[in-house]
């Protein structure tokens, strides 16, 4: 039995992360920013964090160390999605999302890794993207956010590594979640973009014709947390999802944009 911490785990991904976990014996502690705190249905306890409030992650991770008095894994799952043309996202909004989905992770390892030093032992897996392999047109920021995690975990690993500490990356693909209805937007559309832009998001709203049950990726994590030694990273996508992880690495940069292109075209 771990004790398991998933933030933005009141909903999509992350509740079906905690009612795994939870059902497979875990004590396992969710995170929203407006929940209200104790049991779940699902066998596990909510408690409110905003992963953006330094204080808020702080309380939330002493409430799970004074009730438990340690937290084995950390499931970094909070996170924003993000769409609109790269000229029309203001600074201010990029902002908003990378202080989620970065910064936001970075919060919660900060008040999470002295403990894990301490026991010289634990696990942190950050929930990224497919998307951080590519630049998905339309979700420049999304993409980027989700780079930037992965590279961020990557050095953790390595500095974490003499603590007994391991550092596994997820990278999941469409899952049926309410992402697409919360993402980020900004106020206007430049004309030159609207009819590409329109085009993208119809492409990107019929993708569901390849998601998955979310429960597809709680088991990965499941598995991941049961490994004593998790491979450093996992891709939880099917379909053409999947094919395009591997053509980026194998097509040429410019075969691999206009691949890209076609699909959004």
């Amino acid at each position: 039995m771990k004790v398991v911490l998933v933030t933005g785990g009141s909903s999509g991904l992350g509740a079906a992360i905690c009612a795994r976990l939870a059902a497979s014996g875990h004590k396992v502690y969710g995170t929203g920013r407006t929940v209200l705190a104790g049991p779940h249905e699902h066998g596990y306890i909510l408690l409110p964090m905003d992963v953006t409030d330094e204080v808020s992650v702080r309380d939330a991770v002493e409430e799970v160390l004074h009730r438990e008095g340690r937290i084995d894994v950390l499931v970094n799952n909070a996170g924003l999605g993000i769409q609109g043309p790269v000229e029309d996202i203001t600074p201010a909004l990029a902002w908003k999302l990378l202080d989620t989905n970065v910064l936001g992770a970075h919060r919660v390892c900060r008040a999470v890794l002295p403990g894990m030093r301490e026991h010289k032992k634990g696990l942190i897996i950050n929930i990224t993207s497919i998307a951080a392999n590519f630049g998905l047109p339309y979700r420049s920021f999304y993409s980027a956010s989700k780079a930037a995690l992965e590279r961020y975990g990557e050095a953790l690993a390595v500095e974490m590594k003499p603590f007994g500490i391991d550092v596994v990356s997820i990278q999941p693909g469409e899952f049926k979640t309410n992402i697409a209805s919360a993402r980020l937007r900004p106020d206007t559309i430049t004309p030159d973009h609207q009819a590409g832009y329109q085009k993208a998001m119809e492409v990107l709203g019929g993708s569901l014709h390849y998601s998955r049950d979310p429960d597809e990726l709680a088991r990965v994590v499941a598995k991941v947390i049961a490994s004593p030694r998790p491979r450093t990273s996992y891709l939880v996508a099917q379909g053409v999802q999947r094919i395009s992880v591997l053509a980026k690495k194998l097509l040429p940069g410019r075969m691999f944009q206009r691949m890209v292109g076609k699909h959004y075209e």
